[in-house]
């Protein structure tokens, strides 16, 4: 996440510093200097405008941030900052941070995440069921249905997040005005949805780590997950809170209404609630 845009360079903190001081030693480099990547479209990070490029590269290795037109502010300035640094920012949900991995790298793993995620998901409800269903009887047939119960955890938890992005396109599809002149760009916020979701995975050390505030730990996943969610359609869609809290609500509402014909139609479901029940039981 800390590589310097699509070009995969992340330039050196030095370096930049001493563009200024360092042009007449470029032997007349400063006066061609080579775009990072002028045919992709970046994002400043500070007022959402677009922008050529993220730096420019002269020669011997020196390279400049560029400057946003708009707010006369660095177009990105984590193309310098390390990736952990990043990943911390991201987690306390800035906007900037969300813009230079939504719009400024090049990150190819949102399916990949998102499988991860669903597995850690089903590994959850499976380990509820489990746990409340416990046999000690080692007929081959009690392994096989278990094992057929994580499978069919991680099917629900597709359907149930399928459900979540469903109910949140369609309330922006119908609140979209009618005399924009773009339309949003959906595969980049499923994209970004799919990115936000990394929360999740925070699921496993809630079961390894198993005390009697589980319930409690699980509650603020869900609300760590729900808040990155609604910064990444905040960010990627440039709408106002407002906007981004109705959408989150809309596939909140959708989810359950998923839950609760998997409840009608008798299948255990283990949902956050059954879990609750089972551990205060």
């Amino acid at each position: 996440m800390g590589t310097g845009g699509r070009s995969g360079l992340r330039p050196g903190k030095g370096n930049t510093e001493g563009v200024a001081a360092g042009k007449g030693n470029t032997d007349g480099a400063a006066a061609a200097p080579t775009a990072a990547s002028a045919s992709c479209q970046y994002r400043c990070i500070e007022c959402n405008q677009e922008a050529k490029e993220l730096y420019r590269d002269y020669n011997h290795g020196v390279l400049k941030i560029t400057i946003c037109k708009s707010c006369q502010k660095p177009v990105d300035k984590y193309i310098e900052y390390d990736p952990v640094i990043i990943l911390i920012n991201a987690i306390l949900c800035k906007a900037q941070a969300y813009r230079h991995i939504l719009f400024n790298t090049k990150i190819n793993m949102h399916g990949k995440l998102c499988i991860f995620c669903l597995l850690c998901e089903a590994y959850l409800r499976w380990w509820q069921l489990q746990d409340s269903n416990q046999n000690t009887d080692p007929n081959d047939f009690i392994r096989y249905a278990k094992e057929w119960d994580f499978y069919r955890m991680f099917a629900i938890a597709s359907l149930e997040q399928t459900a979540f992005f469903i109910g949140i396109f369609t309330f922006l599809w119908v609140e979209r005005p009618m005399t924009a002149k773009k339309k949003p760009n959906f595969i980049l916020l499923l994209k970004a949805l799919l990115l936000s979701s990394y929360g999740k995975l925070l699921l496993i050390p809630a079961v390894i780590w198993e005390h009697d505030y589980t319930p409690l730990c699980l509650r603020l996943i869900k609300v760590f997950v729900l808040t990155s969610n609604f910064q990444a359609i905040r960010v990627t869609l440039n709408i106002n809170r407002k906007l981004s809290f109705l959408a989150i609500l809309s596939g909140l509402l959708m989810e359950s209404t998923m839950v609760y014909f998997f409840q009608r139609m008798e299948w255990d479901v283990g949902s956050d609630c059954a879990i609750y029940k089972s551990q205060d039981f």
